[in-house]
């Protein structure tokens, strides 16, 4: 005689098909749709996504000029919006990089422990001067946390002229460009359209006063 399971085990049984059809079906439709689309979660806020696609397609056209001393440029292949970095002026002004919005920028951040930095900011001051203007600006960001007279006191040493002076004490521009991958050493930098999108980034030096990286910056501004 067949012995018939009792009801708490059918319950049992009946939650565990449940549990393994539901499954399936999100195994199907992550397979059909992606995961980004399920967990709605990966690759970031539709809207902002919208309002970078043309700094993709300005990335797309400016691939050909990242070559020679501007190689290590990597152009954005999709739509990233950068944060809205906070930072401070030489008087201490509170800023955030929104206050760029309707300007192509350069961001670098800099440190004075920073060797590379000290290297190519001459560079970056003398692209200021030839490109600065109206709509674009080279951005040099200080992180250093001590003695906030030591960055002031480095650039006028060394001639440094062209370039505003902004600084974040707390080095949290920093951490706010690596949560979103793009900060993985010093000097970061990243060139920035009107709407605060990403059209490229650099993890190390360049040389900007260079032959290419005027092209580059050039064909960015639509010269």
């Amino acid at each position: 005689m067949t012995k018939r399971p009792s009801p708490s085990f059918a319950k049992k049984r009946l939650a565990l098909v449940l549990a393994g059809g539901v499954a399936g079906v999100v195994v199907g439709l992550a397979g059909v749709y992606g995961i980004a689309t399920l967990t709605r979660n990966v690759g970031g806020d539709t809207a902002k996504d919208v309002t970078c696609l043309p700094a993709v397609e300005m990335a797309r056209k400016l691939a050909p000029f990242a070559r020679g001393e501007v190689a290590g440029v990597n152009v954005a292949k999709r739509p990233l919006k950068v944060p809205a970095l906070a930072f401070q002026d030489a008087a201490g002004k509170p800023l955030t990089l929104d206050d760029w919005r309707g300007r192509t920028v350069l961001l670098n951040l800099w440190a004075t422990w920073c060797v590379p930095c000290r290297k190519e900011m001459p560079a970056l001051d003398a692209l200021q001067q030839r490109l600065g203007g109206p709509g674009f600006e080279v951005v040099t960001i200080n992180i250093d946390t001590r003695d906030p007279d030591k960055p002031k006191a480095w650039l006028k040493e060394v001639g440094i002229t062209k370039l505003a002076y902004y600084a974040d004490p707390a080095a949290k521009t920093f951490q706010d460009l690596k949560a979103i991958g793009r900060a993985f050493g010093m000097p970061t930098t990243l060139l920035i359209d009107p709407n605060g999108c990403e059209i490229g980034s650099i993890a190390g030096p360049a040389e900007w006063a260079s032959d290419d990286a005027i092209k580059l910056i050039q064909a960015a501004l639509g010269k």
